[in-house]
C-alpha cells in the first residue's frame, strides 16, 4: 500500500501528520515498556547522566514511560528504562553477630 502524498489536500496532509505521530508514539511506548519489563521493583540500577558520573540507585515505580529510581543519597530520577544496566551489588562486610553461645571443647572420651 503506498500513498501519493502530492494528491492530497493541506488538510488530509495535516491528518496524515497527526496519525504519524500519534503512530510514532505507541511504538516508542511498547519499546519502553518491553524494556521496563526486564526490571523489577526494588532492583538496583545503574545510569549515566550526560555530563556527570554514574548514578546508582533502586527502581521505586513504574511510570508510562520512564521507571522512578531512589538513588543512594536520597535523590530521585525518572529515568527511560532504555538507559539503565544492572548494578553489580555492592560486597558489604557484615560483622558477625554477638552471640551468648560458647564453643566449649567435647570431652576426651579415651580417657573416661
Amino acid at each position: 500500500m503506498s500513498i501519493d502524498i502530492n494528491q492530497l489536500t493541506e488538510a488530509e496532509l495535516i491528518d496524515l501528520n497527526h496519525r504519524i505521530v500519534a503512530r510514532l508514539r505507541v511504538l516508542r511506548q511498547l519499546e519502553a515498556h518491553v524494556t521496563m519489563l526486564e526490571f523489577r521493583i526494588g532492583e538496583r540500577v545503574r545510569f549515566r547522566p550526560e555530563g556527570r558520573a554514574p548514578v546508582t540507585g533502586m527502581i521505586t515505580r513504574y511510570n508510562k514511560k520512564t521507571v522512578s529510581i531512589v538513588t543512594d543519597d536520597g535523590h530521585r530520577w525518572n529515568v527511560s528504562p532504555q538507559f539503565l544496566e544492572r548494578s553489580e551489588p555492592e560486597a558489604r562486610t557484615v560483622p558477625p553477630e554477638p552471640s551468648n553461645v560458647v564453643a566449649l571443647p567435647l570431652p576426651d572420651t579415651h580417657s573416661l
